[in-house]
C-alpha cells in the first residue's frame, strides 16, 4: 500500500479494528519516510459465481432460490426454517470454498438432494420429483425403492 502523500510503499500499522459488521477491517497505517498517517480497509474479495443452467445459460449464485426450493419441498412437513437455512448456507459455503467461477445447476441439485435426505426422506422425494423431471409413476417408483432399499 502506497502512502497517499509521498507514495512511498512501506507503512505501519498503528491501530486496527472492525468495520461493516465484521466484515471489513479498518487500518490506520503511519508511512516510514513522511509519518502522516492515513486509513484503508480490508475486505474479503467476493468472487461473483456463475449458475450454468440446464439450457447453458449463465446466471449469478442465488442463495434464495435455493432456499424457496426447499420451502416448497418441505412444505407441511417437520422441517424448520433454521434447517432449510442451514442447506443453503453450507451449500453456498462449499461451493464458495471450492474456489469455482462456474458451477451446474445439476451439481447444485444434487448437494442439495444429499443434506435433504438424512432431515427428511418425503421432502427429499419432493424435491427430486421437480429437480430430476420425473416424468411418469415409475421413475418416481425408482426413486422411491431406492430410498428403501439404504
Amino acid at each position: 500500500m502506497k502512502c497517499p502523500f509521498c507514495l512511498y510503499e512501506e507503512s505501519k500499522v498503528v491501530d486496527s479494528r472492525s468495520a461493516d459488521d465484521y466484515n471489513a477491517i479498518r487500518r490506520r497505517r503511519e508511512c516510514l519516510r513522511c509519518g502522516k498517517r492515513y486509513t484503508t480497509y480490508e475486505k474479503v474479495e467476493d468472487i461473483p459465481i456463475l449458475v450454468i443452467k440446464k439450457d447453458s445459460t449463465r446466471e449469478n449464485f442465488n442463495k434464495e432460490k435455493i432456499i424457496n426450493g426447499l420451502i416448497k419441498a418441505c412444505q407441511k412437513r417437520a422441517v424448520s426454517r433454521k434447517q432449510i437455512e442451514e442447506i443453503a448456507n453450507d451449500i453456498e459455503k462449499t461451493i464458495s470454498n471450492n474456489m469455482v467461477a462456474e458451477i451446474k445447476s445439476e451439481d447444485i441439485g444434487e448437494m442439495i438432494m444429499e443434506k435433504l435426505k438424512p432431515i427428511d426422506e418425503v421432502s427429499y422425494v419432493r424435491f427430486a420429483s421437480v429437480y430430476r423431471q420425473f416424468k411418469d409413476i415409475n421413475t418416481f417408483m425408482d426413486e422411491i425403492s431406492k430410498l428403501i432399499k439404504k
